[in-house]
């Protein structure tokens, strides 16, 4: 696999040698420095060109980068202009998501804050603060999106038995899983994407409770890992509510819960909810 300097060397020689690309930035974990680099860690890179569209039309530039395993090409109308981005896997496992914006985009860039400029051939970028997590930040919900969150768990949980648990119910509680961690950091804290930093950052306790909530192959482990979240959502979400000064909806989780048990304990045959 080729290193990051070896990746970078490459992006930055492609700008240099193609009039077309005025500006190279970088952003993403790459720049993250909390962020710990491993063998999957991509490259997200954003060049600054003065057509984006040249790139679509003619892609033999791919080959530059290396062997090429699977391309994922979009388009991007960021702010309503035109641009594209290539996401690249290489047979050494480099992966580069790379993009091609007009150079417009660039009174833009100031917007992620983990972004760090490799290349400005016209001094066109003023000086950008370091990459930092600050524009991640888990913000503290409003009553509104607690209430929402919490509401979405229980209403749900009866669609169990339709196969709702990891498609519908698990989303909103890793949003509560994120915001009481945030809630532990004084709300400076960036749980990553779909929350896969969350580990480190949550009490031992809770991490092991939320993975008990993944269900095996049976009924029975199923709904073992259904009530198992109910719990975790009424241990969390009561200190949610306490910190921020919002009401927990207690009545509302134990009609749920009974409700379920009831459910669980019906033959499987049941005809009705009075069997």
């Amino acid at each position: 696999m080729r290193t990051e300097k070896q990746v970078i060397d490459q992006i930055l020689s492609f700008a240099r040698g193609h009039d077309m690309v005025r500006a190279v930035a970088m952003n993403g974990s790459r720049v993250n420095p909390n962020t710990p680099k491993d063998i999957f860690c991509d490259y997200d890179v954003c060049y600054y060109v003065t057509n984006p569209r040249h790139f679509l039309e003619d892609q033999a530039w791919i080959e530059t980068f290396g062997d090429l395993i699977i391309l994922q090409q979009n388009d991007d109308y960021y702010h309503d202009v035109e641009g594209f981005i290539f996401l690249m896997l290489f047979s050494d496992g480099v992966r580069i998501d790379l993009s091609f914006a007009a150079m417009s985009e660039l009174a833009y860039i100031t917007e992620d804050s983990l972004t760090m400029v490799l290349l400005d051939k016209d001094q066109r970028i003023a000086p950008l603060p370091p990459p930092s997590e600050a524009g991640y930040y888990i913000p503290r919900p409003s009553p509104k999106e607690f209430a929402e969150a919490v509401n979405e768990i229980f209403w749900c949980s009866n669609n169990i038995a339709k196969g709702m648990f990891d498609v519908v119910v698990r989303d909103p509680i890793l949003k509560m899983l994120a915001w009481y961690a945030a809630m532990q950091y004084g709300w400076k804290l960036n749980t990553g994407k779909f929350g896969r930093r969350l580990k480190r950052y949550l009490p031992q306790e809770i991490w092991e409770s939320y993975v008990k909530t993944y269900a095996g192959a049976t009924y029975a482990e199923t709904w073992q890992a259904l009530f198992e979240a109910l719990r975790l959502v009424r241990q969390v979400g009561l200190e949610l509510a306490g910190n921020l000064g919002y009401d927990y909806p207690l009545e509302d989780d134990c009609r749920t819960n009974e409700y379920l048990q009831r459910v669980r304990a019906l033959p499987k045959d049941a005809a009705s909810f009075e069997e």
